[in-house]
């Protein structure tokens, strides 16, 4: 482990863990910043389709902390710092003691990503999702319920904000997704591949529940308000979700979790 101890705020071997909150909204250039313990474990795994760069954590953590650090690259510095260190270079509490810096994975094409997909398989679009609470939960759901991917139009925001990491407890680290696709390129990608592709909509006659799924589905999810353009919805088969007291309609990642439970769960047509 290449252990470096930090006792200054202004030392310049952390600045890129530097007013973190300010700094998600300018972007890093290709670099991410992960929080907590829980996506630092996701970060070093196996399964992360991301490299760690860095990471700066309270001294207090570093043992119970060995084991996951360990398996980091020894050409990665894992600075320690006291916690009220910590919080000054981050700019604000932070409890959970753990930032790490990551590397964001070369996009896929979506092209490429469809051809690479088995024959039985579930993929969700997210259209116009700006909000990063919901982009997080969207894919901690895709990855839950065994989703093969997500595709996500030029409109939605960046899923690699450290809230949407931390929101989906590091399932966009692992997760494949392809970005800056229109609606409309989704849907005309997907159907020529195969995929029924569906469109959750308060509008729609037909429900959820009645769909025997086919064996390549992707479900195409607007954000809360506009939902989906209705030049999408008509381009797809559209379906709601039946409920009552007076509701039409659900958060988009609640909206996720029930479409992919149901189409990973009923039997394929």
């Amino acid at each position: 482990m290449n252990l470096i101890p930090v006792f200054d705020v202004d030392d310049p071997r952390i600045s890129a863990f530097r007013d973190v909150k300010e700094r998600d909204l300018t972007g890093r250039q290709g670099l991410f910043v992960a929080e907590g313990e829980v996506v630092l474990r996701v970060l070093t795994s196996p399964s992360s389709r991301c490299a760690p760069v860095a990471v700066l954590i309270a001294e207090k953590r570093l043992e119970a902390l060995r084991e996951v650090l360990e398996r980091l690259p020894g050409d990665v510095p894992v600075h320690t710092a006291p916690q009220e260190v910590l919080d000054s270079i981050a700019g604000f509490h932070l409890h959970r003691g753990i930032l790490a810096l990551g590397r964001k994975p070369e996009p896929f094409a979506l092209e490429a990503f469809l051809n690479s997909l088995p024959e039985r398989a579930v993929v969700v679009g997210a259209c116009g999702i700006g909000n990063h609470d919901n982009m997080g939960g969207l894919f901690r759901n895709a990855a839950a319920f065994g989703a093969a991917g997500l595709l996500l139009d030029s409109t939605c925001c960046d899923p690699f904000y450290r809230k949407a990491i931390r929101v989906s407890v590091g399932a966009v680290l692992r997760t494949p997704f392809v970005e800056s696709a229109t609606a409309a390129a989704m849907v005309e990608a997907l159907e020529a591949r195969g995929f029924e592709v569906l469109a959750l909509t308060p509008s729609a006659v037909e429900t959820l529940s009645e769909l025997k799924p086919a064996r390549r589905t992707a479900i195409l999810l607007g954000s809360e308000g506009p939902g989906l353009p209705a030049e999408v919805i008509a381009r797809c088969r559209p379906l709601g979700i039946r409920m009552s007291g007076g509701f039409d309609s659900l958060n988009v990642a609640a909206t996720s979790a029930v479409a992919l439970h149901h189409l990973t769960t009923a039997g394929a047509v």
